[in-house]
């Protein structure tokens, strides 16, 4: 962390003892203007000019409305985002009641430790007063604990995201039928690259499509039973590298690789063309986020593809989630809003967590996510949104940064109604990543990494050697003992000290 971040959390730290001494804890709501509760954020500035244009004012006087709480915004450019973070700390009584935060790092998990933020646990629960945010993932929320304060409301991303998509058509030509074990899923890979799927009498197919981003390891590890990065073991935290499922699965992998059923230049395959190596025919199994099997089925029906099954049809994707009953589950979040002690007070705590579950209803959800009925989208004869002014960056400005206020809890803007017309394609997507949410597997350890010093300051060094060594042993440029020495290089690099701030905190839990 920057010197001047380290200062500013020192700063903040005098500086808000002394604010809640002077104010003794206790105050009213702050009201604004029109005598309703006026609460501030900070977010990010991702395109310049928001709320901008001739409808910002009657979006914004809609939303004071609705929420009744006058909100005042503060926006800052991407790339100075963090920068301002720091500063803004630095100076509690300049600070916003509400600011989004990209992730939990270094300086904010020490702001915390600080006392910069309110601790969460103690308001959103509360059904009556905050009917959506109370339905928040608990698991989820996990993640954004410090020293057993839940110090932020996350931005929900779907759970269920991770799983699998197969040549549906490849598929029926071989007579082969979704695969649910490990034996299914290495049989499928074997008849699409040896059983001539695309039927062209040719030995140029490949069972999965595989780039330098190994994400997908990630998600086929799962499978095998070994956790996500994480795994409770007998009372303990244990890095799933030391697993005999993690070896389990780097075996069978590395079985795929020396079966031939993956390009052997895989590992220096550029992430751009990733999907194009299904699209053109090259590989029949995409592992990754469902949303870019579906992305590669659009591609099918929307340039006509022929099936190989039956040339009369279109090409297609069939979406899985879990292998063997397991997927992985995702961090189920994409940045979070902390509300700071420039929030003086409860009853300040209690208008800022108002408004934000107000703007999770449906209304605020379509409001800012489509914009306003009749200007910004209709509804056509089924009561499906239309949109009306999307190539009109400028009217977006109005209504489209009031979505960084919102959590998307319960629900994400395409399960908010009125809804957008969804394709099969899509309809089965939703189906399929809802699905998954029974089967996701999270990583147990992830609120206390956040809270592991070592990690903090040796995690991305940590993280990428195991993701060398695990590329390197299977495509058999390490052997097992060479692997087993890099994982004693992990112990010895901070990967020991990890393991033991981990499981003290696990203790305590």
């Amino acid at each position: 962390m920057k010197r001047s971040a380290r200062f500013a959390v020192m700063a903040f730290s005098l500086a808000v003892v002394a604010s809640l001494v002077s104010c003794g804890g206790k105050g009213k709501t702050e009201v604004g203007a029109t005598g309703r509760p006026r609460v501030s954020f900070m977010l990010v500035d991702y395109e310049g000019s928001p709320l901008t244009g001739p409808r910002a004012e009657a979006v914004r006087n809609r939303i004071a409305e609705y929420t009744n709480t006058d909100a005042e915004f503060t926006f800052v450019a991407y790339d100075s985002y963090a920068e301002k973070t720091g500063l803004a700390l630095a100076s509690p009584d300049d600070m916003p009641m509400v600011m989004h935060v990209e992730k939990l790092d270094l300086g904010i998990l020490e702001a915390a430790r600080a006392g910069a933020f309110w601790d969460l646990n103690e308001f959103i629960w509360d059904k009556e007063k905050y009917p959506n945010l109370s339905q928040a993932n608990r698991n989820v929320c996990n993640n954004l604990m410090v020293d057993g304060e839940l110090i932020g409301l996350y931005k929900a991303r779907d759970i269920g995201r991770y799983g699998m998509g197969y040549r549906s058509d490849w598929a029926e030509k071989l007579g082969l039928s979704e695969p649910k074990s490990i034996d299914d899923m290495y049989n499928m890979l074997y008849k699409f690259t040896y059983g001539d799927p695309d039927g062209n009498g040719k030995n140029d197919t490949y069972g999965i499509a595989m780039c330098k981003y190994t994400g997908p390891f990630d998600i086929i590890q799962s499978w095998f039973g070994c956790g996500n990065k994480w795994v409770e073991k007998d009372g303990k935290l244990v890095p799933v590298h030391r697993t005999q499922e993690y070896k389990d699965a780097l075996d069978w992998m590395k079985k795929v690789y020396q079966d031939g059923l993956i390009a052997p230049d895989w590992a220096v395959r550029d992430t751009q063309t990733w999907q194009d190596q299904i699209k053109k025919g090259e590989a029949g199994v995409f592992v990754d986020v469902m949303d870019g099997s579906r992305r590669i089925w659009d591609y099918f029906a929307n340039n006509n593809v022929p099936s190989v099954a039956d040339s009369s049809k279109v090409a297609g994707m069939k979406l899985v989630g879990p292998v063997n009953g397991k997927t992985l589950a995702t961090d189920g979040f994409n940045g979070f809003l902390v509300i700071t002690k420039a929030a003086k007070t409860k009853e300040q705590v209690e208008a800022c967590l108002h408004f934000i579950d107000k703007m999770c209803d449906d209304e605020m959800v379509i409001l800012a996510g489509y914009g306003e009925k009749d200007i910004n989208y209709t509804l056509d004869d089924d009561g499906y949104v239309v949109q009306t002014t999307l190539k009109d960056p400028s009217a977006l400005k109005a209504y489209g940064p009031y979505n960084q206020t919102q959590c998307f809890i319960p629900h994400m803007l395409v399960q908010a109604k009125p809804a957008l017309r969804q394709t099969e394609r899509m309809q089965e997507q939703l189906r399929i990543v809802k699905s998954n949410e029974q089967y996701a597997v999270f990583n147990p350890a992830l609120s206390f990494l956040t809270n592991s010093a070592t990690y903090a300051t040796q995690g991305a060094i940590l993280d990428q050697l195991l993701s060398d060594a695990r590329t390197q042993y299977i495509c058999g440029r390490i052997d097992e003992k060479q692997l087993l020495a890099e994982f004693d290089k992990w112990d010895k690099q901070g990967g020991e000290a990890v393991v033991k701030e981990v499981n003290e905190q696990y203790a305590r839990k």
